[in-house]
């Protein structure tokens, strides 16, 4: 039984602690970047809805993807050049919040 715990706490994403500074220019990139197409706030424009409640019931999984490749046949780049796997992760996080 210990061993499932353990494989259920791995499988849980890390988010870094992130400075202070870094977290303002993600909450910065949030509002300018990620807002330019989806809204300020993010109701949808270009791109979909990123309010809490619209998410909800994608994944963490999904929204990593999405955020770090881009989609396909859409104006969503990849931001993998600008966002490492930590950075993604707390964003998500933060959408996430009502």
């Amino acid at each position: 039984m210990p061993y499932l715990l353990l494989l259920l706490l791995a499988s849980q994403p890390v988010v870094a602690d992130l400075s202070s500074a870094r977290q303002a220019e993600l909450l910065n990139m949030l509002k300018h970047d990620c807002g330019s197409c989806h809204g300020l706030p993010p109701k949808g424009g270009l791109g979909p809805s990123l309010m809490a409640d619209a998410i909800a019931d994608k994944t963490d999984a999904l929204l990593f993807d999405a955020i770090q490749n881009g989609r396909a046949g859409t104006a969503m780049p990849a931001w993998r050049p600008f966002l490492n796997a930590e950075e993604t992760h707390w964003m998500i996080q933060r959408l996430r919040q009502p």
